[in-house]
């Protein structure tokens, strides 16, 4: 039986679904991560400047490069591993070191990554995190840690996957410009199941930082789009009032519609952005399948009380994005149709103007063949009288006679002439 030929990709998209495993940890361990962002154009941004950079700091450590065009890395570096996730609009770093340091949250976890390194950046930073993994205590120890570690306030604590862990973190920056999450991990809970916890736990952070980039965006815009709605109902209000000038309505409300499209268009990417990240935020959450623990709220409802405010604050200010741009499609339109009737009615006033114009030419015209036909007879019949003055003598007719004969016929002559000329002119 002859082979079944494959489509080219068909490979390279299964190994895509198993590219980026989750890694091994098992307590007491750390993590320190680290997302960088290009400040525009980020989803356009020269790429291979992200692995120029994962390079060098793999030349640091005297490790093998990745394959060419890889988006992803895992590796050791020292006694650390290193994993490297190349994302749409940003680059992130995580180093998984074994133990803990004494001090909770030290910014020394850091220290694999170079200052200088990091300072030669290809973007800037979006989130970085400072992730502490211990053996599960009992409560009252782990809440004495919680209470030192974080801002009550703010804090979120929950069991998650049936137990396996507690997991904590109040979602503020550091003295060092870090985020920090505590895990405590149930006896018996696996490597892998301890890995996704953490790997979780960044993409949580880092995805709701990604998303509140559109509320930035909305917050930026909401003066100019304030000023433009002002502007918009203004113009609809001169619209209804007896006098204006639709044509410099119309040009107004074009402007108006002209920025709205540029603001849409500006803004169209980082909202589609913000609803992509958003949904994984609330998927990784969901995945963690969280219980309450000792009464606190979970991160589920940390996000519904501080995160979701901002989101629908984001979703409404591109609704009355949309809604404006309507409503100024919707007024440009009824004022086009204004316009138009007002040229019909100048147009049907220059026609009736134009048939009088013309009824009174062809007057003119009429009249003026009338004074043809006199004129031209005039001349007709002094030529015909030349010719008859040599049949006096014999007819024994006076010249004025000759004349008086001769006159009728031309005269009738030319008329027929000049009608039959017009009657031809006509067809």
């Amino acid at each position: 039986m002859a082979p079944i030929e494959d489509h080219p990709l068909r490979y390279q998209l299964a190994n895509e679904l198993h590219a980026r495993p989750f890694p091994s940890m098992q307590a007491p361990c750390s993590a320190a991560y680290v997302a960088f962002k290009k400040a525009e154009m980020a989803a356009n941004r020269d790429r291979n400047a992200d692995v120029a950079h994962l390079m060098a700091l793999l030349d640091r450590h005297g490790v093998p490069h990745p394959q060419p065009g890889a988006t992803h890395y895992y590796g050791q570096i020292g006694r650390h591993w290193l994993k490297w996730e190349q994302h749409t609009e940003f680059v992130t770093y995580t180093i998984f070191s074994e133990g803990v340091e004494d001090r909770p949250f030290d910014p020394r976890a850091f220290d694999p990554f170079p200052q200088d390194w990091l300072e030669a950046a290809p973007g800037q930073r979006v989130t970085s995190i400072l992730i502490r993994v211990e053996a599960r205590k009992d409560d009252a120890r782990m809440r004495d840690c919680l209470q030192d570690w974080f801002v009550p306030e703010s804090l979120a604590v929950s069991s998650v996957l049936e137990d396996a862990a507690i997991m904590a973190g109040d979602f503020r920056i550091d003295q060092n410009g870090h985020m920090r999450f505590a895990v405590f991990a149930s006896e018996g809970t696996g490597q892998r199941r301890m890995g996704r916890i953490v790997q979780r736990l960044c993409e949580i952070e880092t995805y709701k930082s990604m998303s509140m980039l559109g509320f930035a965006r909305v917050r930026s815009m909401g003066a100019q789009l304030g000023a433009l709605d002002t502007r918009l109902t203004e113009l609809v209000e001169v619209m209804s009032e007896e006098g204006s000038k639709a044509e410099e309505t119309l040009q107004a409300l074009l402007a108006i519609s002209a920025e709205l499209e540029t603001l849409s268009a500006q803004s169209s990417f980082r909202f589609g952005a913000t609803w992509a990240y958003e949904a994984i935020v609330n998927e990784r959450i969901a995945a963690l399948r969280e219980d309450r623990h000792a009464g606190g709220q979970t991160f589920r409802e940390f996000m519904v009380r501080r995160y979701q405010p901002a989101m629908r604050t984001v979703r409404s200010a591109q609704d009355r994005l949309d809604a404006m741009s309507a409503r100024g499609v919707r007024a440009a339109n009824l004022l086009r149709t204004r316009v138009d009737v007002e040229r019909s009615a100048q147009n049907q006033a220059l026609l009736e103007s134009m048939d009088k114009r013309s009824d009174l030419q062809l007057r003119l015209q009429r009249t003026v063949e009338g004074l043809s036909v006199v004129a031209i007879s005039y001349y007709a019949v002094s030529l015909a009288s030349y010719l008859l003055y040599p049949l006096e003598a014999p007819t024994g007719l006076s010249k004025g006679a000759l004349t008086a004969l001769v006159t009728v016929p031309v005269v009738l002559l030319v008329w027929g002439m000049i009608r039959r000329l017009r009657a031809e002119v006509e067809k």
